[in-house]
């Protein structure tokens, strides 16, 4: 089972429909909704406040789960907000079970040939004012969560389900997941890709997603955070407002796991299916061990510049009312 499936298999089980607030105030936590029916857990980072006293302007850097069951009025949702770029985080195989993302204005064939690929590939609109879409796979190769669990559930041993996942081995394997975020250098790469997009001229608004919206999208979100100055405790608050918008899912999921027969022990996979807080901070440890500052970081672990963090300022950042 994937983080996809995990919303797919029960989408229908918030149907919320919050709109994002146009002024400059800080959002409530259900406020940042999207109100996607089809992406539940699709939601605004406006209305954070920095250090220095600015905040984020809604409908510019947006986040989410995996935009492949999209309604028609979700589509229309997205195109009234006025959508330049859409990101997809998934591997291949991802893409392959859930199916390639709906993007307004661009044809399905080219955004599936686009997505079913391993390789970074960019999909251009027709029109200048149309859509981009950009597929960027994060995916570790040698230690692949979706591949050992979907394994684990094809085989239906209970055995080797508890083998793979019991006894805190599912966390720790989110935990290495997360480290692998700020280790691999092609993982850094593709997140740094993310945060150039945001930061040109003609990038926002975009929304950045993988599948569940939950562990590559909630690790850009938490350097795009960082680095515009947001602090820790609101960076982690985020990343764990994804509990609330996808409970309803993970309780359907897990339950119906167990009354299919899917699984004895349906609970093993609650580590993998939840935001955990030392899931992040793993990364940040990460981070703190490779390099002195986040500066740091920034610029020798992300290959970016001055240029690319005020573009991001320019970008994303008003004055406070």
């Amino acid at each position: 089972m994937t983080e996809q499936q995990t919303e797919t298999t029960a989408i229908q089980a918030d149907r919320k429909a919050v709109r994002v607030p146009t002024d400059g105030a800080e959002a409530a936590p259900q406020a940042r909704s999207l109100g996607l029916r089809g992406a539940v857990n699709a939601r605004d980072l406006g209305g954070y406040r920095t250090a220095d006293g600015r905040v984020l302007k809604h409908g510019v850097a947006l986040r989410s789960d995996g935009l492949n069951r999209l309604t028609e009025e979700d589509l229309g949702l997205l195109a009234a907000i006025g959508l330049r770029q859409v990101v997809d985080l998934r591997s291949l195989d991802e893409v392959r079970e859930a199916g390639p993302d709906r993007v307004p204005g661009l044809p399905v064939a080219a955004i599936a040939a686009a997505e079913l690929s391993s390789e970074p590939i960019t999909v251009a609109p027709a029109s200048g004012d149309g859509m981009t879409l950009h597929h960027l796979p994060v995916f570790a190769a040698d230690f692949d969560i979706y591949v050992a669990l979907r394994d684990a559930l094809a085989d239906r041993s209970p055995e080797k389900q508890r083998a793979l996942l019991g006894d805190g081995k599912a966390a720790a394997m989110m935990v290495g997941l997360y480290r692998w975020f700020v280790t691999d250098a092609v993982a850094r790469e593709r997140f740094a890709a993310v945060l150039r997009l945001l930061a040109a001229p003609d990038g926002p608004p975009l929304i950045f997603h993988c599948s569940a919206g939950k562990d590559r999208t909630g690790w850009t979100a938490a350097v795009l955070l960082t680095a515009l100055g947001v602090d820790r405790e609101t960076v982690f608050a985020d990343y764990l407002l994804t509990n609330e918008r996808s409970a309803a899912i993970v309780e359907h999921v897990v339950d119906s796991f167990g009354t299919r027969g899917l699984m004895q022990e349906p609970e093993l996979l609650l580590p993998v299916f939840r935001a955990e807080r030392r899931y992040l901070e793993a990364a940040f440890e990460e981070v703190a061990a490779g390099w002195a500052t986040f500066e740091d970081f920034w610029q020798d672990g992300l290959g970016l510049d001055d240029e690319v963090l005020a573009g991001l300022r320019a970008n994303l950042l008003a004055d406070a009312r």
